[in-house]
C-alpha cells in the first residue's frame, strides 16, 4: 500500500474564495459554479489552489509537480474541504471521508467529507457508502477505485 505522506498537524488557513476565473488544475472545471463540493490547497507562498471535490484535491497531492509544476508538496501549508452537512470549510487532515455512496460529486464518485466521525458513519449508512477514511488512508489505490 502506498500513502500519500503529507504532514500531520498542517496549520489551519483561513478559506479563501474562488473567483470566476478559478478552475481545478486537475480537471479543469470551474470551482465556482459547484460552492457546495470546493476543497483548497494553500501553499506557503500564499498560493492557493480550488478544487470541485476532494477527490481532485487528492488526486492534487499525489502529484503536484503534474499540476503545478514549480510547486511542490511539501509547500503546502494547509488544505481544506466543504464539510457535506454544515457547508463549512474544515481542514481535511481531520475530515472523514465517505467513499462509494450514492451521492456524487461534480465530476461523478467522490469522497464525502464530514467533521465528525458519527456523521460520516450515519452517511455511510444511509446512502450505501463503502468506508468511512481518514485523510491518511486516502491512497492512490482508493483514488483509482474512485474513476
Amino acid at each position: 500500500m502506498v500513502v500519500l505522506a503529507f504532514p500531520l498537524a498542517l496549520a489551519a488557513q483561513a478559506p479563501a474564495k474562488p473567483t470566476k476565473a478559478d478552475k481545478c488544475p486537475v480537471c479543469g472545471m470551474f470551482v465556482y459554479k459547484y460552492p457546495d463540493w470546493i476543497a483548497q490547497a494553500h501553499f506557503k507562498d500564499g498560493q492557493v489552489f480550488f478544487f470541485d471535490g476532494a477527490k481532485d484535491m487528492f488526486k492534487f497531492l499525489e502529484n503536484v509537480k503534474k499540476y503545478a509544476s514549480k510547486n511542490d508538496r511539501k509547500d503546502v501549508s494547509s488544505t481544506l474541504v466543504m464539510e457535506y452537512y454544515d457547508l463549512t470549510y474544515i481542514p481535511a487532515q481531520s475530515a472523514w471521508f465517505v467513499m462509494g455512496s450514492d451521492v456524487y460529486g461534480p465530476m461523478g464518485k467522490e469522497l464525502i467529507p464530514f467533521a465528525k466521525e458519527a456523521d460520516a458513519k450515519g452517511f455511510l449508512k444511509d446512502h450505501k457508502g463503502t468506508s468511512v477514511l481518514t485523510f491518511d488512508q486516502v491512497t492512490p489505490e482508493v483514488l483509482k477505485k474512485l474513476e
